[in-house]
């Protein structure tokens, strides 16, 4: 007897759910799919427990009539393609036959259908894919399903399911996409018997999004269109201001279709070139039209992934589209465009640029590290008769006479004019000339002498330079001097750093100081967001921001934390809102140090803001208190050092011999 067999119907149905049923919002999907596909005008989502408990989707489509009932639920059954030509010219959503038995088969379903030419609608229950009712019904037009008990037969499923929460706003992400891609269709989604979102349905694109993200974010977005002679591109895009910090907000729709396309998301990004922040992203709705022919939707179960036939050519469409649409707001100016298609000028190699950094045991130390010149030896006799002119006599071509050994036998003989003719002549002056001093005093000492000098007076290293201030340049840079050279500080990364200091100890304290508002903020998320917002309302509220709930998907603050900056309260606390929705994993701690880092960027002096001096002198008296005055939050140094050598190296007041070897640094 062979050992390969044919597996049954059911147990084939349980394999396909596998890669098409993942979750309650895979079941939404397939369903509400269906029903457009059934040229539906209305389509009413109800869910309970997030799906785990029942689903059931309504519509007012063309309905299914008794004879077909049956066979919709057996595998690779469809109306939607007939042969091998259909496949590539794929005009439905939904096409493989799959999603009905595959959802008949790890769940209870029930479907109620009726169509227009026919008396009577019909009433059907299936089980793990077992029929158990068929009979007539008087349903309305259209189709109502509802499925119950999912993954009843495979619990292993329901151990990789998120919180509930996580689960309904995977749902309504499903919805709000359907929605965006099928204007014309009136969606409802209604969970636990409070309804989430709902369409007009009257094909107004701007009223979806502002049903999904607010009249604030729909109020913030404009047109663009473009077309080719294969491509059609249409639909909305968020101005520069209004960003998120992930892509999942650029939605993608082809003939009606909402796909995941890293390189088409990617040139919706480029058509906005300098206009952005780096690490955010825009809000868009991009509807592409093209002949079915040019796509090929049949590369992934869920039919997310596609491949798309010229691909470059629509990435330039859009690219362009989306730039020309935003060069008529004039909103940014592109600071880059004059230097497109010009050389990089060669800039100055400062090889002997530095900090003055040293990191001991976990400390930054500052060190006076002067480059040392040779220090001149010590003077001997012959030096000494060089200087007092008395040299010449040895440098003569005539006999030198040596003179005559003095003998001392006595102490009285040391008075005599021979032995002080002999002091004057040969010996080395206790005090040297006053032109001798000033050069010795002028030299420095060798790098070995350096080195015990540091060593025996630890005084001398210091933390942080005293810095005495000079001036600004180009209101971004302050300049400053110290013993050992010119500094110039960066005085956005140095007042950042100071506010970092700050805050990090002010958010640990939140909570006493609040400042109310005049006139309370109010905030409009999407269902999939609010869902998952009302996850971490503990956490903001930890920080000094309570939200209280203010309708649907709505809450408004009616007072923040002191140490907000004035004018600045709605876009901080959207940054913050931000954090939580885009990595849910963070910890309060985490979310702390991150929350501190964007305020300390935030209420920062920024370029070419003037200061004057007494402001100039107060940021680097501050900037010298700071536990790391040397990097601000962001990693970039506050202050870089110019010791004196290297400005004459740019001066070119000393050069290196062509014999001697540069240093690599």
């Amino acid at each position: 007897m062979g050992r390969i067999h044919e597996l049954s119907d059911i147990l084939a149905d349980q394999i396909a759910a596998g890669e098409v049923v993942e979750r309650p919002a895979s079941v939404v999907k397939e369903l509400v799919e269906n029903a457009l596909d059934a040229h539906s005008s209305q389509i009413d989502i109800y869910v309970e427990e997030a799906g785990l408990k029942s689903i059931q989707v309504i519509d007012n489509g063309e309905g299914i009539s008794q004879a077909d009932v049956l066979i919709a639920f057996r595998r690779h059954a469809t109306s939607k393609i007939t042969d091998r030509a259909d496949l590539f010219k794929v005009k439905t959503l939904g096409f493989r036959g799959e999603a009905l038995p595959s959802i008949a088969s790890v769940s209870h379903v029930s479907l109620e259908t009726s169509t227009q030419a026919e008396s009577a609608g019909s009433l059907v229950e299936i089980k793990g894919g077992e029929l158990i009712k068929q009979q007539p019904s008087s349903a309305r037009n259209g189709t109502k399903i509802t499925v119950t008990d999912l993954f009843f037969n495979t619990p292993a499923r329901l151990k990789y399911l998120s919180s509930r929460a996580t689960e309904l706003a995977n749902i309504s992400d499903i919805v709000n996409r359907l929605a965006l891609s099928h204007t014309d269709v009136a969606f409802s989604l209604v969970s636990d018997g409070k309804t989430i979102f709902k369409t007009a349905g009257n094909g107004n694109l701007k009223q979806a999004v502002s049903a999904i993200y607010g009249l604030t974010s729909a109020r913030q977005m404009i047109e663009f269109s473009g077309a080719d002679a294969d491509f059609a591109v249409s639909g909305l895009i968020s101005l520069p201001k209004l960003t998120r910090a992930a892509r999942s907000y650029i939605s993608l729709l082809i003939n009606g279709r909402y796909i995941k396309n890293f390189r088409i998301s990617k040139a919706v990004v480029a058509g906005y070139g300098s206009k952005l922040m780096v690490g955010r992203y825009p809000l868009a709705v991009v509807n592409i039209k093209l002949d079915p022919l040019l796509v090929d939707v049949n590369v992934h179960p869920t039919k997310q992934e596609v491949r798309i036939s010229k691909e470059e050519q629509l990435e330039f469409l859009l690219t362009k589209a989306v730039s020309q649409a935003l060069s008529q707001e004039n909103l940014i100016p592109n600071g880059l465009e004059n230097l497109a298609g010009k050389k990089a000028k060669q800039q100055l190699d400062f090889k002997q640029l530095e900090i003055g950094l040293n990191e001991t045991k976990g400390a930054y130390q500052f060190k006076n590290q002067t480059p040392a010149l040779p220090k001149k030896p010590a003077l001997n006799k012959e030096v000494t008769q060089a200087l007092l002119g008395q040299g010449q006599e040895k440098s003569s071509p005539k006999t030198v006479v040596k003179p005559a050994a003095l003998i001392i036998t006595d102490k009285a003989q040391l008075k005599q004019a021979a032995v002080k003719n002999w002091d004057e002549r040969y010996q080395q002056p206790t005090t040297p000339p006053k032109d001798l001093q000033l050069e010795e005093a002028e030299v420095a000492p060798t790098e070995e002498a350096a080195a015990v000098d540091e060593e025996a007076s630890p005084a001398e290293t210091v933390r942080f330079p005293n810095l005495v201030y000079i001036g600004q340049f180009h209101g971004t840079y302050l300049l400053a001097q110290s013993d050992d050279g010119l500094y110039i500080i960066d005085q956005h990364a140095a007042q950042e750093r100071r506010n970092y200091e700050y805050y990090r100890q002010a958010i640990v304290k939140v909570g006493q100081a609040q400042q109310e508002l005049l006139v309370p903020i109010v905030l409009t998320y999407p269902t999939s967001e609010s869902l998952k917002l009302n996850q971490h309302l503990g956490d903001l509220q930890a920080l000094g921001v309570k939200l209280e709930d203010f309708g649907q998907n709505t809450y408004i603050i009616r007072s923040h934390p002191a140490w907000f900056k004035a004018g600045q309260e709605e876009a901080t606390i959207r940054e913050m809102i931000d954090y939580l929705l885009t990595d849910q994993k963070l910890t309060l701690a985490q979310f702390r140090e991150k929350t501190a880092i964007m305020m300390s960027c935030k209420r920062a002096i920024k370029a070419n803001q003037h200061l004057d001096d007494r402001q100039a002198k107060e940021l680097l008296a501050k900037l010298a208190t700071c536990e790391n005055p040397f990097n601000c939050p962001h990693g970039r140094p506050t202050v870089v050092k110019l010791s004196p050598k290297d400005l004459e190296h740019m001066f070119k007041r000393i050069q290196d011999s062509h014999q001697s070897k540069r240093k690599e640094w």
